[in-house]
C-alpha cells in the first residue's frame, strides 16, 4: 500500500482535518496528526484489515529546543504481513520551566505493548508525559532525578542527595574504553587490522 493510499484511508475515516501536515517529498514520508486524535488513528491503523500495522518498530521523542518552543513524538509503524510502513508525527508545545505544564501526548501502549517502555524512556529523558499510560514513571534515571537529560537546555545537577556529582574530562583525554587507538592516540602492541588468511 502506498503512502498516498494510507493517507487517504486516515482522511476518509477521521476527516481531512486530523492530518495537520503531509510530507510526502521526504526520504521517509510522514504525516503530522492532531495530537488528541493520535490514539484513535493508531488503533484504526492496527485493527483495520487493509492496513494491519501490527508492529511499532520505533518511537522517538525529539526536543526542538527552547527557541523553537516545540517537541515531537515520531511513530514508525510497520505491517509484517503486508510489508508496508508509515511514519506518524505529533508536535506539542514545549515547557521551558518546571513550573509550566509538561507536554502531553496520548499513550499508544494499549495498542502496541512495546510502546510501554518506549514512552517511559521519552518521559524520563525528554520530558513528554503520555496521558493514560499505565505506569508513567522514570525508567533510566532515579525517580527523584532533576530534569530530563536529552533536553537541549539540560544542565547537569551539581549535587544528588548531598553528594557532588562528579564530572571529569576522562573521556575527552582518554577516550572511551575500547575505542580504536587512532582515536585516543595511545599506542598499542596489537593492531586493529586483522591479517588476511592465506
Amino acid at each position: 500500500m502506498t503512502f498516498e493510499e494510507l493517507r487517504s484511508i486516515i482522511a476518509d475515516k477521521f476527516g481531512a482535518e486530523v492530518i495537520l501536515d503531509t510530507k510526502a517529498d521526504k526520504l521517509q514520508p510522514y504525516l503530522v496528526l492532531q495530537t488528541e486524535r493520535l490514539a484513535e488513528v493508531c488503533l484504526e491503523l492496527h485493527d483495520n484489515q487493509q492496513t494491519y500495522f501490527d508492529f511499532l518498530s520505533c518511537l522517538t521523542g525529539i526536543d526542538n529546543g527552547p527557541e523553537a518552543g516545540t517537541m515531537e513524538v515520531v511513530y514508525n509503524l510497520y505491517s509484517i504481513p503486508y510489508n508496508h510502513s508509515l511514519v506518524l508525527k505529533v508536535i506539542v508545545p514545549r515547557n521551558s520551566t518546571p513550573e509550566e505544564p509538561m507536554p502531553q501526548v496520548p499513550t499508544v501502549s494499549h495498542i502496541w505493548r512495546t510502546a510501554d517502555w518506549h514512552e517511559r524512556e521519552i518521559f524520563d529523558l525528554v520530558g513528554i508525559y503520555f496521558k493514560d499510560h499505565p505506569d508513567m514513571r522514570r525508567i533510566l534515571c532515579s525517580a527523584d532525578w532533576e530534569g530530563h537529560p536529552l533536553r537541549k537546555d539540560y544542565k547537569l545537577q551539581d549535587y544528588y542527595h548531598g553528594i557532588k556529582v562528579p564530572y571529569d574530562d576522562h573521556n575527552e583525554n582518554n577516550g572511551f574504553k575500547s575505542e580504536p587507538p587512532f582515536l585516543t592516540g595511545i599506542p598499542t602492541p596489537f593492531s586493529d587490522k586483522r591479517e588476511k588468511p592465506q
